[in-house]
């Protein structure tokens, strides 16, 4: 009796020579072989130009590559899609009331060869966040040629005088931009160190006394504890540190019973609980000297003759 065995016998692929130890090449390196064996047999068919085609784009990849690392990439796709129409032509602005289109236009660097497809909106946005009274802005892309930007403006509250600069400011102290003209001479004048962070709480405590706020031309801080008012007739009422509502009610009923605040006066000083001081004017001192002076004579000359 014969003992018969068989081996399973190992097809070869067509095209693929056996490595030693009759071991087939790995897949992916298989696809290789085949596809240069059938290449170098004429089997596959390459369409004409293919290679230049192919020159071409390995041309251009190789060039834009050289001009991101350049950083022209941008000024390439602004000049190539400036050049097919879509230049930006036109720029609608609102909400701007303190903001001019041409600041507008010049922090965007627009100079009517930008092209809308290279326009980056995000930094516009931070761009123009950057203008003085600018607090929110949308920039918008219109296709073929526009944009469309919409600001939201700060608003001033007061002007601010540190040293001998005149600052805007806003409610809550923030400064806006410089002091350059008449515009904003209504609004009220705070002068001193800290006096722009207490501007707004402070002129508030003043609506109960509204006739008397409205003569009011400065508020002026002192030593960062205690505030000063210059009336518009150059009156200077000093407040006290603490209960300012009580030396309002009492400058208001002098005002009231008496008048104070059009009389010939320079101060009426308020820090005091118990008593109010009120300095006179150097011409109304004089004045009052002479009086004193003239009425001691009187009193002299009624003695003697007594």
């Amino acid at each position: 009796m014969f003992a018969l065995s068989a081996k399973k016998s190992r097809v070869r692929p067509v095209g693929l020579p056996e490595t030693e130890g009759g071991r087939v090449l790995p897949r992916p390196l298989r696809r290789i072989v085949r596809f240069l064996v059938s290449l170098a047999a004429g089997r596959i068919h390459i369409p004409r130009h293919t290679g230049s085609i192919a020159t071409a784009l390995f041309l251009g990849a190789t060039g834009f590559y050289g001009m991101s690392l350049g950083g022209h990439s941008q000024d390439f796709a602004q000049a190539s899609t400036t050049a097919i129409g879509f230049a930006i032509e036109d720029v609608k602005v609102s909400g701007n009331r303190e903001t001019s289109e041409i600041d507008i236009l010049e922090r965007l660097g627009l100079d009517g060869t930008t092209s809308l497809v290279a326009l980056d909106v995000k930094d516009a946005r931070k761009k123009l966040s950057e203008l003085p009274w600018v607090e929110d802005v949308a920039v918008r892309k219109v296709y073929p040629g526009t944009i469309e930007i919409t600001l939201k403006e700060r608003e001033a509250f007061g002007i601010w005088q540190h040293g001998s600069d005149l600052s805007l400011i806003e409610k809550n102290g923030s400064v806006i931009a410089p002091l350059r003209d008449n515009k904003f001479s209504t609004l009220p004048l705070f002068v001193g160190r800290d006096a722009e962070t207490a501007a707004a709480g402070f002129s508030d405590e003043f609506d109960n006394w509204p006739e008397i706020k409205s003569r009011v031309k400065a508020y002026i801080r002192v030593a960062g504890r205690r505030w000063d008012l210059r009336l518009d007739n150059g009156i200077v009422v000093k407040l006290p540190e603490h209960n300012v509502p009580r030396a309002m009610d009492t400058l208001a009923t002098l005002e009231a019973e008496e008048s104070i605040l059009e009389r010939d006066i320079a101060a009426v000083d308020l820090r005091l609980e118990d008593r109010t001081t009120v300095r006179l004017t150097e011409g109304a001192l004089e004045r009052r000297n002479k009086m004193v002076e003239q009425r001691t004579k009187d009193l002299k000359k009624a003695a003697k003759r007594t």
